[in-house]
Protein backbone atom coordinates (compact mmCIF):
# COMPACT_ATOMS: atom_id res chain seq x y z
CA UNK A 1 0.00 0.00 0.00
CA UNK A 2 1.33 3.59 -0.32
CA UNK A 3 0.30 6.99 1.46
CA UNK A 4 -0.50 8.19 -2.17
CA UNK A 5 -4.40 7.16 -3.28
CA UNK A 6 -2.77 7.67 -6.80
CA UNK A 7 -0.61 4.80 -6.59
CA UNK A 8 -2.83 2.09 -5.36
CA UNK A 9 -5.69 3.30 -7.89
CA UNK A 10 -5.87 -0.42 -10.23
CA UNK A 11 -5.14 -0.32 -13.41
CA UNK A 12 -5.69 -3.76 -14.95
CA UNK A 13 -1.66 -4.88 -14.03
CA UNK A 14 -3.34 -6.76 -10.88
CA UNK A 15 -0.52 -5.38 -9.02
CA UNK A 16 -2.26 -2.15 -7.53
CA UNK A 17 -3.19 -2.28 -3.70
CA UNK A 18 -6.37 -0.58 -3.88
CA UNK A 19 -9.36 -3.51 -3.48
CA UNK A 20 -12.04 -2.37 -0.80
CA UNK A 21 -13.10 1.40 -0.14
CA UNK A 22 -15.54 0.89 2.69
CA UNK A 23 -17.35 4.15 3.72
CA UNK A 24 -18.51 3.90 7.44
CA UNK A 25 -18.44 6.69 9.52
CA UNK A 26 -21.84 6.48 10.11
CA UNK A 27 -22.30 2.91 11.12
CA UNK A 28 -18.83 3.24 13.03
CA UNK A 29 -20.41 6.45 15.14
CA UNK A 30 -23.72 4.80 15.95
CA UNK A 31 -21.30 1.57 17.16
CA UNK A 32 -18.53 2.94 18.90
CA UNK A 33 -20.20 6.01 20.20
CA UNK A 34 -23.88 5.75 20.15
CA UNK A 35 -26.91 7.17 18.04
CA UNK A 36 -25.52 10.77 19.46
CA UNK A 37 -21.90 10.33 19.56
CA UNK A 38 -19.73 13.05 17.92
CA UNK A 39 -16.32 12.48 17.39
CA UNK A 40 -15.22 15.79 16.45
CA UNK A 41 -16.79 17.89 19.46
CA UNK A 42 -13.16 17.29 21.84
CA UNK A 43 -10.52 18.00 19.10
CA UNK A 44 -8.37 15.61 17.71
CA UNK A 45 -7.13 13.35 20.25
CA UNK A 46 -10.66 12.11 20.60
CA UNK A 47 -11.30 12.02 16.86
CA UNK A 48 -8.62 9.68 16.47
CA UNK A 49 -9.33 7.86 19.18
CA UNK A 50 -12.77 7.04 17.26
CA UNK A 51 -10.93 6.66 14.00
CA UNK A 52 -7.95 4.05 14.72
CA UNK A 53 -10.80 1.81 16.58
CA UNK A 54 -12.82 2.07 13.40
CA UNK A 55 -10.15 1.10 11.10
CA UNK A 56 -9.28 -1.76 13.65
CA UNK A 57 -12.86 -3.36 12.70
CA UNK A 58 -13.22 -2.76 9.55
CA UNK A 59 -9.45 -2.86 7.65
CA UNK A 60 -10.46 -0.71 4.55
CA UNK A 61 -7.81 0.21 2.03
CA UNK A 62 -8.32 3.62 2.54
CA UNK A 63 -8.51 5.81 5.54
CA UNK A 64 -11.43 8.42 4.84
CA UNK A 65 -12.09 11.43 7.11
CA UNK A 66 -15.23 12.95 6.44
CA UNK A 67 -15.36 16.79 5.89
CA UNK A 68 -19.37 16.91 5.46
CA UNK A 69 -19.28 15.36 8.97
CA UNK A 70 -16.90 17.67 10.21
CA UNK A 71 -18.68 20.52 9.71
CA UNK A 72 -21.83 19.45 10.41
CA UNK A 73 -20.82 18.80 13.83
CA UNK A 74 -19.37 22.40 14.08
CA UNK A 75 -22.13 24.46 13.23
CA UNK A 76 -24.48 22.14 15.20
CA UNK A 77 -22.18 23.37 18.22
CA UNK A 78 -21.98 26.64 17.01
CA UNK A 79 -25.31 27.94 16.63
CA UNK A 80 -23.40 31.97 16.59
CA UNK A 81 -21.87 30.70 13.06
CA UNK A 82 -25.00 29.27 11.43
CA UNK A 83 -26.63 32.62 12.61
CA UNK A 84 -23.83 34.83 10.82
CA UNK A 85 -23.80 32.08 7.39
CA UNK A 86 -27.73 33.34 7.30
CA UNK A 87 -26.92 36.97 8.08
CA UNK A 88 -26.04 37.48 4.18
CA UNK A 89 -28.58 36.86 1.04
CA UNK A 90 -26.33 35.49 -1.54
CA UNK A 91 -26.99 31.87 -2.24
CA UNK A 92 -23.18 30.95 -2.02
CA UNK A 93 -22.96 33.15 1.34
CA UNK A 94 -23.62 30.36 4.17
CA UNK A 95 -20.75 27.68 2.37
CA UNK A 96 -18.57 30.18 2.14
CA UNK A 97 -18.83 31.51 5.79
CA UNK A 98 -18.52 28.20 6.94
CA UNK A 99 -15.45 27.18 5.27
CA UNK A 100 -14.04 30.44 6.45
CA UNK A 101 -14.44 29.64 10.03
CA UNK A 102 -10.43 29.26 11.18
CA UNK A 103 -11.56 26.46 14.16
CA UNK A 104 -13.00 23.49 11.93
CA UNK A 105 -9.46 24.64 9.61
CA UNK A 106 -7.29 24.22 13.05
CA UNK A 107 -8.75 20.72 13.88
CA UNK A 108 -8.60 19.36 10.80
CA UNK A 109 -4.94 19.93 10.53
CA UNK A 110 -5.00 18.64 13.56
CA UNK A 111 -6.66 15.62 12.80
CA UNK A 112 -4.92 15.07 9.46
CA UNK A 113 -1.56 15.61 11.32
CA UNK A 114 -2.66 12.71 13.61
CA UNK A 115 -4.21 10.43 11.60
CA UNK A 116 -1.22 10.56 9.22
CA UNK A 117 0.79 9.63 12.13
CA UNK A 118 -1.48 6.55 13.18
CA UNK A 119 -1.48 5.17 9.38
CA UNK A 120 2.70 5.03 8.87
CA UNK A 121 1.59 5.26 5.46
CA UNK A 122 -0.02 1.86 5.04
CA UNK A 123 -3.01 2.91 3.38
CA UNK A 124 -3.93 6.55 1.62
CA UNK A 125 -6.07 8.78 4.04
CA UNK A 126 -8.34 10.60 1.32
CA UNK A 127 -10.72 13.91 2.42
CA UNK A 128 -14.34 13.23 1.53
CA UNK A 129 -17.09 15.75 1.08
CA UNK A 130 -20.03 16.67 -0.83
CA UNK A 131 -18.87 17.68 -4.14
CA UNK A 132 -19.46 22.04 -5.01
CA UNK A 133 -23.24 21.96 -5.90
CA UNK A 134 -24.06 19.64 -3.47
CA UNK A 135 -22.06 21.51 -0.18
CA UNK A 136 -23.54 24.59 -1.79
CA UNK A 137 -27.10 23.23 -1.39
CA UNK A 138 -26.42 21.27 2.16
CA UNK A 139 -24.93 24.92 3.54
CA UNK A 140 -28.54 26.67 2.50
CA UNK A 141 -30.12 24.12 4.24
CA UNK A 142 -28.27 24.43 7.39
CA UNK A 143 -29.64 27.76 7.81
CA UNK A 144 -33.46 27.01 6.45
CA UNK A 145 -32.89 28.34 2.90
CA UNK A 146 -34.35 26.89 -0.18
CA UNK A 147 -31.35 25.57 -2.43
CA UNK A 148 -30.11 27.97 -5.10
CA UNK A 149 -27.70 25.97 -7.31
CA UNK A 150 -26.98 27.38 -10.35
CA UNK A 151 -23.33 26.70 -12.89
CA UNK A 152 -21.85 30.01 -11.77
CA UNK A 153 -22.86 29.20 -7.80
CA UNK A 154 -20.88 26.05 -8.17
CA UNK A 155 -17.76 27.29 -9.54
CA UNK A 156 -17.76 29.59 -6.48
CA UNK A 157 -18.60 27.37 -4.43
CA UNK A 158 -15.44 24.55 -6.06
CA UNK A 159 -13.16 27.75 -5.17
CA UNK A 160 -14.29 28.48 -1.73
CA UNK A 161 -13.28 24.21 -1.24
CA UNK A 162 -9.65 24.72 -2.69
CA UNK A 163 -8.95 27.86 -0.82
CA UNK A 164 -10.41 25.73 2.31
CA UNK A 165 -8.37 22.84 1.25
CA UNK A 166 -5.16 25.02 1.56
CA UNK A 167 -5.36 24.39 5.29
CA UNK A 168 -3.93 20.84 4.92
CA UNK A 169 -1.40 21.62 1.66
CA UNK A 170 1.26 20.42 3.86
CA UNK A 171 -0.40 17.26 5.40
CA UNK A 172 0.25 13.63 3.95
CA UNK A 173 -3.67 13.84 2.31
CA UNK A 174 -3.81 11.24 -0.35
CA UNK A 175 -6.32 12.13 -2.24
CA UNK A 176 -9.94 13.33 -2.05
CA UNK A 177 -13.50 12.39 -3.21
CA UNK A 178 -16.15 14.49 -3.85
CA UNK A 179 -19.41 13.22 -3.31
CA UNK A 180 -22.08 14.43 -5.58
CA UNK A 181 -25.31 12.44 -3.61
CA UNK A 182 -28.30 13.64 -5.52
CA UNK A 183 -28.49 14.77 -9.16
CA UNK A 184 -24.74 14.87 -10.73
CA UNK A 185 -23.28 18.47 -11.14
CA UNK A 186 -21.20 20.51 -13.60
CA UNK A 187 -18.01 18.90 -13.04
CA UNK A 188 -16.67 21.61 -16.05
CA UNK A 189 -16.77 24.32 -13.20
CA UNK A 190 -14.73 22.02 -10.50
CA UNK A 191 -11.42 23.15 -11.61
CA UNK A 192 -10.41 25.27 -8.39
CA UNK A 193 -10.21 21.85 -6.47
CA UNK A 194 -8.90 19.97 -9.42
CA UNK A 195 -6.52 22.55 -10.07
CA UNK A 196 -5.82 22.72 -6.77
CA UNK A 197 -5.28 18.90 -5.82
CA UNK A 198 -3.02 18.57 -9.06
CA UNK A 199 -0.66 21.43 -7.28
CA UNK A 200 -0.65 19.11 -4.38
CA UNK A 201 -0.13 15.82 -5.98
CA UNK A 202 -3.48 14.26 -4.95
CA UNK A 203 -5.67 11.75 -6.70
CA UNK A 204 -9.75 12.71 -6.92
CA UNK A 205 -12.18 10.42 -7.37
CA UNK A 206 -16.00 11.40 -7.56
CA UNK A 207 -18.81 9.77 -6.70
CA UNK A 208 -22.26 8.97 -8.69
CA UNK A 209 -21.08 11.89 -11.28
CA UNK A 210 -22.49 12.52 -14.63
CA UNK A 211 -21.04 9.90 -17.62
CA UNK A 212 -19.67 12.68 -19.49
CA UNK A 213 -17.90 13.89 -16.71
CA UNK A 214 -15.86 10.99 -15.72
CA UNK A 215 -12.89 11.90 -17.61
CA UNK A 216 -12.02 15.24 -15.39
CA UNK A 217 -11.52 12.73 -12.38
CA UNK A 218 -8.66 10.03 -11.53
CA UNK A 219 -11.42 7.72 -11.24
CA UNK A 220 -15.17 7.54 -10.33
CA UNK A 221 -17.39 5.69 -8.10
CA UNK A 222 -20.58 4.56 -9.35
CA UNK A 223 -23.01 1.25 -10.04
CA UNK A 224 -22.15 1.82 -13.68
CA UNK A 225 -19.86 -1.77 -14.97
CA UNK A 226 -17.38 0.92 -16.58
CA UNK A 227 -16.56 2.46 -13.46
CA UNK A 228 -13.51 2.23 -11.74
CA UNK A 229 -14.67 2.16 -8.37
CA UNK A 230 -18.15 -0.56 -8.45
CA UNK A 231 -20.47 0.86 -5.97
CA UNK A 232 -21.59 -2.90 -4.74
CA UNK A 233 -23.73 -1.53 -1.77
CA UNK A 234 -26.78 -2.38 -3.04
CA UNK A 235 -26.01 -5.74 -3.60
CA UNK A 236 -23.60 -6.29 -0.60
CA UNK A 237 -26.11 -5.46 2.30
CA UNK A 238 -29.75 -5.85 0.53
CA UNK A 239 -28.48 -9.52 -0.08
CA UNK A 240 -28.45 -9.26 -3.61
CA UNK A 241 -25.78 -10.81 -6.16
CA UNK A 242 -22.25 -8.91 -5.98
CA UNK A 243 -20.75 -7.66 -9.57
CA UNK A 244 -17.43 -9.18 -10.98
CA UNK A 245 -14.77 -6.74 -9.84
CA UNK A 246 -11.90 -6.13 -13.12
CA UNK A 247 -8.54 -6.45 -12.57
CA UNK A 248 -8.62 -2.59 -13.19
CA UNK A 249 -11.55 -1.92 -10.66
CA UNK A 250 -12.01 -2.00 -6.78
CA UNK A 251 -15.41 -2.49 -5.00
CA UNK A 252 -16.54 0.30 -3.03
CA UNK A 253 -19.29 -0.24 -0.03
CA UNK A 254 -21.43 2.33 1.70
CA UNK A 255 -21.72 0.39 5.27
CA UNK A 256 -25.66 1.17 6.18
CA UNK A 257 -25.70 3.18 9.80
CA UNK A 258 -28.20 0.36 11.82
CA UNK A 259 -26.35 -2.69 9.99
CA UNK A 260 -25.91 -5.35 12.64
CA UNK A 261 -21.88 -5.74 13.02
CA UNK A 262 -21.90 -9.88 12.71
CA UNK A 263 -23.48 -8.84 9.20
CA UNK A 264 -21.17 -6.18 8.28
CA UNK A 265 -18.44 -8.42 9.19
CA UNK A 266 -19.47 -11.38 7.49
CA UNK A 267 -20.13 -9.20 4.35
CA UNK A 268 -16.72 -7.60 4.61
CA UNK A 269 -15.38 -11.58 4.31
CA UNK A 270 -17.48 -11.84 1.26
CA UNK A 271 -16.54 -9.03 -0.16
CA UNK A 272 -12.77 -9.68 0.17
CA UNK A 273 -13.09 -13.15 -1.53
Amino acid sequence: MSQTLADDLPDGSGTKALRVWLKSSGYARRLLLGESGDPWADGAAKYLSFFSQARGLLRADVAEVDLGDLFRSWVHRHPALRADMASKKRATYPLRRMLEEEGPRQLLDEVTEAVAANLQAQVPMVLAMPAPGAWLAEAQQMVDRPAEVDEDAVEDAAMYMADFLRCVSARPVGGLLLEEGGSPGPANRYSPILNAAKHYRWAVVGRDVAPEAAAVFDATIGTDASAKGRDVSFDLFGQGTLPAIGSGQFAFAEIPVGHAPEAVLDAIAQLRG
